[in-house]
């Protein structure tokens, strides 16, 4: 890492002097690993086919690495309401498909080689394969959320598909364009980030069968955090490493995409340094010294603090959104993930 990626580290770790160790999903991977042990085997169950290239597709991202915290947050948000039945299952399973159809299609959107440090399904089956497994794996969340019975999960869920695809799209609406504002750039990750992790963490409550209260307070939990989530996301793009990223640091420069780390430099740039981003963002000249300078100017405005304060104001609301629920194992696991999400730029 080179002298400026390291002195933008250096300023987006605002954490707390007062703890001791950073934040770890432990607790929730520990009390969800029933659980995630049923979805696992339903995952691969739901995703095979006698078409041999859907399971093969399906697998490669399913079995690529990650975390699986949108399902695990469905189990926890319903032990959270003493749930003792096994629709969780079906519902945690239907997020983790509705969110590897998202990564299979970002991945032919946004023409990307690697996804969490391997080749993405697109660059060894080819797009249209890629998008078309996408498909299956969605008809598939649906089938999953039928088989419930629980028309609200069906509503909440179904309609964070169609917001999910909204973001898409205005996501290529404002690509490379300079011009796009904050709150621009919001509009894209609350649709198409938070709004997942939202109904991910309230359909919860909702089989449980919790009151109104509970299914806000998880909600507004869920998409404050989805929210913060890929705000360190943005910044870690320009200030990780590419062992830890799953991708090569500066890969949302080279693809031109408007992320808050380069908005509030644009804005707050003298006319030349205006000039460069619309140069290297909009006009596609992303090469490696335009990374280096991107990274200088982004560190000259300190963008990366700014984008982990954002971060940071975010996880307080999803934390404030918790508070009034009883003290239990799993809503101190469920806290601890929000300064999991943020602390990840250490």
């Amino acid at each position: 890492m080179n002298e400026q990626e390291s002195g933008s580290l250096g300023v987006v770790i605002p954490l707390e002097e007062s703890k001791n160790k950073l934040a770890s999903i432990k607790p929730l991977v520990d009390l969800t690993r029933a659980d995630m042990e049923r979805v696992n085997q339903l995952i691969l169950s739901k995703a095979g086919s006698d078409v041999q290239m859907i399971p093969e597709v399906a697998n490669h991202l399913i079995s690529s690495g990650g975390k699986r915290l949108r399902p695990m947050l469905t189990l926890a948000a319903a032990s959270l309401f003493d749930y003792r039945g096994d629709n969780h299952i079906k519902l945690a399973t239907s997020v983790e498909f509705m969110h590897t159809a998202t990564l299979l299609h970002d991945d032919v959107v946004d023409e990307s080689d690697l996804r969490r440090g391997k080749s993405t399904a697109r660059m060894i089956w080819g797009n249209q394969a890629s998008v078309l497994v996408g498909d299956f794996l969605l008809g598939q969340a649906f089938r999953m959320m039928v088989d419930v019975g629980s028309l609200d999960a069906l509503d909440v869920l179904s309609s964070a598909a169609c917001v999910i695809a909204e973001g898409e799209v205005l996501q290529l609406s404002v690509a490379k364009n300079m011009e796009t504002t904050e709150d621009d750039y919001l509009s894209v990750i609350r649709a198409k980030t938070a709004a997942l992790f939202a109904a991910a963490a309230e359909v919860g409550p909702i089989v449980a069968e919790a009151g109104r209260s509970g299914r806000n307070a998880l909600k507004s939990y869920g998409m404050n955090l989805g929210l913060a989530f890929q705000l360190v996301d943005d910044a870690l793009d320009y200030g990780g490493k590419a062992a830890d990223l799953g991708k090569n640091v500066g890969d949302d420069f080279r693809e031109g995409k408007i992320t808050l780390p380069v908005i509030l430099a644009y804005r707050r740039g003298t006319e030349d340094e205006r000039a460069f981003w619309r140069d290297a963002i909009e006009a596609g000249n992303s090469s490696d010294a335009n990374l280096e300078k991107a990274l200088g100017l982004i560190t000259k405005y300190g963008t990366l603090a700014d984008t982990i304060g954002r971060a940071i104001h975010y996880g307080t609301i999803a934390r404030d959104a918790l508070a009034p629920l009883p003290d239990t194992v799993w809503k101190s696991a469920l806290m601890e993930v929000i300064d999991f999400c943020i602390e990840r730029v250490n």
